[in-house]
């Protein structure tokens, strides 16, 4: 890709994702994402029904008259994105929508967070970790993610998000809110790395899938290459059975990840590249907004 075909690229995501930050999700992502403390405001003379633990024992001995603490709640929050680049995001019938699906979600959110007055930062990975952008803020750090959404090239085929999920532990010592996008196929056991992840962080885990994933075709001999080894097998899409097999791994597979998910109290939202990813994002924040 060409630095100008590169620049329309960002520059057309950047204006459908801002859009949809600014219009969609303007209220929803600060109503789901609130902050984790309270700051102190000011002081001001007590009035009847302030909390009396929050009088200012200092300020009311230098006045004479009773001083409380006003708090605030802490606004500002880090949000990080883990994005997955390995090689199944590639998978399916249309090649490449899985990662193009994942750019514009990603976008949305660090748009999101930037109008909420939040740092974002993003870690790519794949069996390795490709990238880390450290969170800031503002619309240069903004643009700079979305051209690495864009044209990182990943080194790795594979899936590690046990590996990806310790990297996020040893470099977010702060409280923040997590995204993790991927299809969630293929890869090591994150179970651990997951439970010391979602005790420390917000963690909120989307998936995204071709459906091809959940339900073969029935096209009869076709050759399926393996994404992330790059081995060819053939399979008989015209056998029942085999259509079957395939479907019932899918479902249990989904199975196990809700039950993961949901033991560590991860939001969860899944949808296929041929679902609508805004209403999957407004399923994930209102939940988030009741909780």
């Amino acid at each position: 890709m060409d630095t100008n075909e590169l620049l329309k690229k960002v520059r057309q995501l950047e204006i459908k994702t801002r859009v949809l930050s600014n219009n969609v999700f303007a209220g929803e992502y600060h109503s789901a994402f609130k902050g984790r403390g309270m700051s102190f405001s000011e002081v001001r003379e007590y009035q009847i029904g302030d909390d009396v633990r929050d009088i200012d024992w200092n300020v009311t001995a230098r006045f004479g008259r009773p001083h409380t603490k006003l708090f605030e709640e802490e606004r500002e929050l880090t949000a990080v994105l883990m994005v997955d680049v390995s090689g199944s995001l590639n998978y399916g019938a249309y090649n490449g929508v899985g990662r193009d699906m994942v750019s514009e979600i990603a976008a949305t959110l660090a748009f999101s967070a930037i109008q909420n007055n939040d740092k974002i930062g993003v870690v790519f990975y794949s069996d390795r970790i490709e990238k880390y952008i450290p969170p800031k803020k503002g619309r240069k750090h903004i643009l700079y993610i979305l051209r690495e959404l864009l044209e990182l090239e990943p080194e790795g085929r594979g899936t590690d998000l046990g590996n990806a999920l310790e990297f996020l532990i040893n470099t977010q010592k702060k409280a923040c809110s997590v995204f993790v996008l991927s299809d969630f196929v293929g890869g090591s056991n994150f179970k651990k790395p997951l439970m010391v992840a979602s005790r420390k962080h917000e963690v909120a885990a989307i998936q995204v899938y071709d459906r091809f994933m959940a339900e073969l075709p029935n096209v009869g001999m076709i050759k399926v290459t393996d994404s992330e080894s790059g081995e060819d097998q053939y399979v008989d899409s015209a056998s029942k059975r085999v259509r079957q097999a395939h479907a019932q791994h899918w479902v249990e597979h989904e199975r196990k990840l809700k039950e993961l998910f949901s033991a560590q109290k991860v939001d969860f939202v899944s949808l296929t590249t041929e679902d609508d990813y805004v209403a999957a994002l407004k399923e994930l924040f209102d939940r988030r907004a009741r909780n």
